[in-house]
């Protein structure tokens, strides 16, 4: 199929390029960029006043298939992307049964072929999750698997996490840790401080994430191996990663929409939509992780979309379960609450969505747009007007806490391999050049 984008504005970190230009796409690749374009009888799509950026990643979903289909399948969780503005997404490995095994990486992407977008599995860095036995990395490497988590929880073990990081140096892949010391967490339900004690409930201290963070980058020193700290939430955390970056170690870094934009204090209505692991944390450590996006020590933003079905979210905030519905809602929420409040300029929000993840993942062909290039791409409407409205939505969940939040830039368009994966009635404006 052949299309072309008509006088959009280009942007593109990789290629240096920011200024308005047509794009051919031929073929599922891009075959050409540059000013009017003549191409007879190709579709149109009018693109002025938009943004065109290489095709959004998110390193960090929950897709729930196999397993937990009542509150998502690979296919609503690509189309939920698709409608996010994402092109490409990353699903973790706690499915039932978890991906610890060539069948089960194998199984994700055969559903993933007919998926709106491109779907990539990362496999669990120990058997069944349980932090006791490492994996067949090298045969999970070979199904298919483009990195390596427990997500969930920490891989338990000091040795076996520095077993994983030597093996996936050896694979030139990477270990996404969740960084959460158990023994210090269990039972908690939210950030511990005054509003926890002064709430009843039980709480999980910043120092479970730092502690494990911190054994995690000493054994990335030790190994040379490749470490990606997952949702990162407390100051320590920054502390930690701005160390690991002046010792030039091989770690990097994601933070979330919620974990940016939102505190502890959200906690005091117990909606258990407010309920995330990591938790919320004080106003102190939203600063600290805002201060460090700005500085560059987060590496790129995720959503790490966990759906969860009405009826478990509505057993109250002690009882339900972690997770926020996000692949919806984050790019309008970073358009609005980062870019058009100058915390980061548009190009460095691309570069965090689109150039970096493809450059972890070692993506040849995208996270750039230049000819040759995969015709993966996002388009942003920057004046576009929203209002969050979970009915909405194409994922099969509906916990979000950003329920009503008014938004001003969004995603309009996403491009997979040339193919329009959303908008969904497939029918582009424009007409034939």
């Amino acid at each position: 199929m052949k299309l072309l984008l008509r006088n959009g504005r280009v942007l593109c970190p990789a290629s240096r390029l920011d200024r308005v230009l047509d794009v051919l796409i031929d073929d599922g690749k891009i075959s050409a960029l540059g000013p009017r374009i003549k191409a007879p009888g190709v579709r149109v799509f009018n693109a002025a006043r938009l943004v065109v950026a290489p095709g959004f990643i998110d390193l960090h979903v929950h897709l729930r298939e196999p397993g937990q289909e009542h509150k998502e399948t690979i296919e609503t969780g690509a189309r939920a992307a698709a409608r996010g503005g994402f092109t490409t997404v990353c699903c973790m490995a706690n499915t039932a049964p978890v991906n610890d095994s060539p069948d089960v990486t194998r199984f994700i992407l055969g559903r993933a072929r007919s998926a709106a977008v491109n779907v990539l599995p990362i496999a669990s860095v120990s058997r069944g999750l349980r932090g006791e036995e490492l994996n067949d990395l090298t045969g999970l490497s070979a199904a298919g698997a483009v990195g390596f988590s427990d997500d969930g929880r920490a891989v338990a073990s000091s040795r076996l996490m520095r077993l994983a990081l030597e093996e996936t140096k050896r694979l030139s892949a990477f270990v996404v840790e969740h960084c959460e010391d158990d023994a210090l967490s269990a039972g908690g339900v939210m950030n511990e401080g005054a509003l926890s004690r002064r709430l009843g409930l039980k709480g999980i201290p910043a120092a479970a994430e730092e502690i494990i963070a911190a054994r995690d980058i000493i054994l990335a020193g030790l190994t040379g191996g490749r470490l990606h700290l997952a949702h990162v939430s407390a100051r320590g955390t920054v502390a930690l990663l701005r160390e690991a970056r002046r010792r030039k170690l091989r770690v990097t870094a994601e933070a979330t929409p919620h974990h940016l934009l939102l505190t502890d204090a959200a906690c005091a209505s117990r909606d258990p939509a407010f309920k995330v692991n990591p938790p919320l944390r004080g106003r102190a450590d939203v600063r600290a992780l805002l201060g460090a996006v700005r500085e560059g020590l987060i590496d790129v933003f995720v959503t790490d979309h966990a759906p969860h079905a009405e009826d478990e979210k509505r057993l109250g905030f002690e009882q339900a379960p972690f997770g926020i519905n996000g692949l919806e809602t984050a790019v309008p929420l970073l358009l609005d609450r980062l870019v058009r409040r100058k915390v980061i300029s548009l190009s460095r929000l691309v570069r965090m969505m689109s150039t970096t993840p493809a450059r972890l993942l070692g993506l040849k062909g995208k996270g750039v747009l230049r000819p040759g290039a995969d015709a993966d791409l996002t388009l942003l409407d920057l004046d576009a007007r929203t209002v969050v409205d979970i009915r909405s939505f194409a994922s099969k969940s509906r916990n979000s806490p950003f329920d009503g939040w008014k938004l001003r830039g969004a995603p309009v368009a996403a491009l997979v391999g040339g193919r329009v994966a959303f908008p969904f009635d497939g029918l582009l404006p424009g007409e034939s050049a």
